[in-house]
């Protein structure tokens, strides 16, 4: 009997701390749901994840990019940027998408529209559930 006890309490105990986990892991995951990608000429970027709201997000991808830049955001996505291998100042292209993958091939996509010969992704970064 004893031993059927104290295996009752384990269990619970197991069943308590799994939902405080699932549960604070929930809070994190919509706490922290906004990032920022920033694109400017000649390769430069700049990338934020994972904050808790758009305009710091923003902030922190234009403070790491250099020169004049253009910020999208990504909420719950994956951002992507491509330029040109034998030209990294000509043509370039970013996407934004739910998932990694079509994030990349888009911004690489848009790298041959804009007539990129050997466009390569330069960076990517995913916010939180993205």
């Amino acid at each position: 009997m004893i031993v059927s006890t104290v295996a009752a309490q384990r269990r619970a105990l197991f069943v308590a701390v799994l939902a405080l986990i699932l549960g604070v892991s929930g809070y994190i995951g919509k706490a922290w749901a906004a990032g920022a990608f920033a694109v400017g000429k000649c390769g430069a970027y700049g990338k934020a994840y994972d904050y808790p709201a758009e305009p710091a997000a923003r902030a922190a991808a234009l403070k790491q990019c250099k020169g004049h830049c253009t910020t999208v955001t990504m909420k719950r996505a994956c951002a992507a940027f491509a330029v040109d291998l034998t030209n990294p100042c000509g043509a370039h292209g970013y996407a934004v998408k739910p998932r990694i993958s079509s994030s990349l091939n888009a911004a690489a996509r848009k790298c041959y529209e804009f007539g990129g010969k050997e466009c390569v992704i330069r960076a990517w970064a995913c916010d939180a559930k993205g």
